[in-house]
């Protein structure tokens, strides 16, 4: 079956980034001139996507204005003669059929998956984490729908990490089936690194198959009170396959302040009308230069 709905957990408090999320999403934080959200949901629609459904909270209604219509600065733009910015904040609206739901209590990423139970629906649906932006030139997504098809059950994208960094992620274990497949056979949450089964790290991005509701349903939460996806995928794997794929891109954590920054700066030496001027900016600090020192 076609995958053709996306969930996008968005009801994160967002602290890694406080003050600047104090009063506004952690998701609408631009990378150069575009919210964080906007990278993710275009990879979605460039994969086929055609329902997006965002999980929001308290204090979120920035994201569904982005998605929304605004009349007013249209017809503003208009007005002034800048056409070339109607068009774009029109094609935002018009990108993909896009409807939200509230997570009412912050109780773990496997709880905001469970509350579009309704609106998925008896199918199998791609999830997004909007921390986690990935440059490639095939969509990651996409990348993961051909190994879907292949093999009809969950997929998970998994990345090489750094083994001392391995404590930070989710890691799999499991055996290589094909090229950049793995057939999942457990996952630790956070382990040591002198203790983990391999460097291949979850990322977050999943498709999942529509019995994962039932099971986080019966997930019992943790010991902060969440209902945590990698629970409920460990219960999975002893009905069903369970697949990693090694994604080609290059990822950017977003969702924390250094892999923000990364992000910021090299999206903004992609563009073709900033790329010269800030190369030439970061050049002119000299704190690239050997033996500079940047403090």
């Amino acid at each position: 079956m076609r995958v053709r709905k996306a969930v996008f957990p968005a009801a994160g408090l967002g602290t890694r980034f406080l003050p600047a999320t104090k009063a506004q999403p952690k998701e609408m934080l631009p990378i150069v001139d575009k919210p964080i959200i906007q990278y993710v949901v275009e990879e979605a629609v460039q994969s086929g996507i055609q329902d997006v459904i965002i999980v929001t909270g308290r204090g979120k209604n920035a994201i569904e204005d982005h998605f929304d219509r605004s009349l007013e600065l249209e017809a503003a733009l208009m007005e002034k003669g800048k056409t070339d910015l109607v068009d774009q904040i029109q094609e935002i609206s018009s990108l993909v059929s896009v409807c939200y739901i509230r997570q009412k209590e912050p109780l773990g990423l496997g709880h905001a998956i469970l509350v579009t139970r309704n609106l998925v629906g008896d199918e199998p649906f791609a999830v997004f984490l909007g921390d986690d932006i990935i440059d490639s030139q095939v969509p990651c997504m996409a990348q993961m729908m051909q190994v879907f098809e292949q093999y009809g059950d969950a997929v998970i994208a998994v990345q090489e990490v750094p083994r001392p960094e391995v404590r930070h992620y989710g890691v799999i274990d499991g055996v290589k089936v094909s090229d950049r497949v793995f057939e999942i056979k457990d996952m630790v949450e956070k382990p040591n690194p002198e203790e983990a089964p391999s460097n291949l790290a979850i990322i977050g991005r999943y498709i999942l198959p529509p019995s994962i509701f039932a099971l986080l349903e019966e997930t019992p939460p943790d010991a902060g009170g969440e209902i945590q996806l990698t629970n409920a995928l460990r219960a999975l794997l002893k009905h069903r396959p369970v697949y990693g794929y090694q994604f080609e891109g290059k990822r950017y954590d977003a969702g924390n302040k250094l892999g923000f920054l990364k992000a910021t700066v090299e999206f903004a030496l992609k563009r073709p009308d900033l790329a010269k001027e800030f190369s030439e900016y970061l050049r002119s600090l000299k704190i690239f230069e050997a033996g500079s020192d940047p403090h």
